[in-house]
Formats: C-alpha cells, sequence, structure tokens
C-alpha cells in the first residue's frame, strides 16, 4: 500500500487473510501495524470476509509465540 508493506495477503475463493509478522516482539503490535497502516483498505469493497492475523515469532526458538485472529467488516 502507500502506507507501507503488507508482509502476507492470502485470497481464497471464500476469504481474504492479511498477515503481519513479527520477529522479537508481539502478536498485538503486529496486529496494530496492521490497523495502523490500513493494510485491509484495499480489500474492504470485496465481497469476500476480511481476517487479520497478527503473528509474533521467538528469535530464540525461531517458533511461532503468539498469534491473534480479527474478523474485519
Amino acid at each position: 500500500t502507500n502506507i507501507g508493506r503488507i508482509d502476507s495477503v492470502v485470497k481464497t475463493d471464500d476469504d481474504i487473510f492479511i498477515f503481519e509478522f513479527k520477529l522479537h516482539d508481539t502478536a498485538e503490535n503486529a496486529l496494530k501495524q496492521i490497523h495502523d497502516k490500513q493494510y485491509a483498505q484495499p480489500y474492504l469493497n470485496d465481497d469476500r470476509p476480511v481476517t487479520l492475523i497478527g503473528v509474533a515469532f521467538g528469535e530464540k526458538e525461531r517458533n511461532l509465540t503468539d498469534w491473534i485472529v480479527e474478523g474485519q467488516a
């Protein structure tokens, strides 16, 4: 977008998923970035539901440590 770069967008026939990934940070901050940078804006006129997903990875373990899933209109 003109406000930032989305980490990942997955479009299926039925849904749109917007992902933001954080390493050494929180899933809350990942989701906050999706909102602050309005990553969902280009998809709001689409008939498919948009789901926002903030994901955090631990730096030491390099594994998923936390995630938040939020539906959008």
